[in-house]
């Protein structure tokens, strides 16, 4: 396998780690995170790869970084966009602050991230752009009010980029896994009252890892996970007021 130049972000988190255990060693990483110690340390058994600190709240530090890359290693083959945070509580608990700063985390460092990238790609006739997002970017869930719209966004997004990069050579995929077990709840879900809703769905950082890792490189246009979400999406689409209603019985919580 020729080596390819992989760009993940968010890579100090839990599922990052994973896939990148999970990917074979002749490729070259370049991660990237909040806290550079925290990368070198999480990563220190991984021999091909470049950690590097960066702020994906600021929009001029993510423009510096991708043409640091590019300038550095000529080519980019495969981004994906892995950082992201949630909170899981009322609507009205949430300040304008708050909102903003999860879309920007979510949704905005992601667009900024595949379009400087996918810019790039489309130029070089080749790529693949994978957007980690979530079954909450396609089925909504009371309590995940602002978490779902930053997702909702971004499969939006990745739906119509896909459609603009169809004849560049550059892939797009977005891969929308339900519950994953790692810490990403104890921040989102201190109570564990979200959680405990949707617990039935949870899976294990390296079911989707290894499905994620099987993709690179395909032109597949979503990974749904688990195949039980999968299906409720379908039943979503096709009757969504009595989803709706099902959903209050099944993810409601107080």
């Amino acid at each position: 396998m020729a080596q390819r130049i992989i760009v993940i972000t968010g890579a100090s988190g839990g599922l990052a780690q994973v896939i990148v255990k999970q990917l074979p060693k002749e490729d070259s990483l370049i991660l990237l995170g909040r806290n550079k110690e925290r990368l070198e340390h999480c990563y220190q058994h991984i021999d091909n790869k470049e950690c590097l600190e960066l702020d994906i709240t600021n929009p001029v530090a993510i423009e510096k970084m991708v043409a640091q890359i590019y300038q550095r290693y000529g080519r980019i083959d495969v981004l994906i966009n892995n950082a992201g945070y949630g909170a899981f509580k009322g609507f009205e608990e949430f300040s304008a602050q708050e909102i903003a700063d999860m879309f920007q985390v979510n949704t905005l460092a992601s667009i900024h991230f595949a379009c400087l990238i996918g810019q790039k790609m489309a130029e070089q006739g080749q790529g693949h752009l994978i957007n980690i997002v979530s079954m909450a970017g396609l089925i909504a869930s009371a309590k995940s009010s602002i978490y779902s719209a930053t997702k909702f966004a971004l499969i939006g997004f990745s739906n119509a980029l896909r459609l603009e990069l169809a004849d560049k050579g550059v892939y797009v995929t977005t891969v929308n896994p339900g519950p994953i077990a790692t810490k990403f709840f104890d921040q989102a879900d201190p109570s564990g009252h979200y959680l405990e809703s949707v617990g039935k769905f949870t899976l294990q950082p390296n079911q989707v890892a290894k499905r994620l890792v099987s993709i690179i490189g395909k032109n597949k246009r979503e990974l749904n996970l688990p195949f039980s979400l999968a299906v409720t999406h379908q039943f979503y689409t096709l009757f969504p007021k009595l989803s709706d209603y099902l959903a209050r019985k099944v993810f409601n919580y107080k």
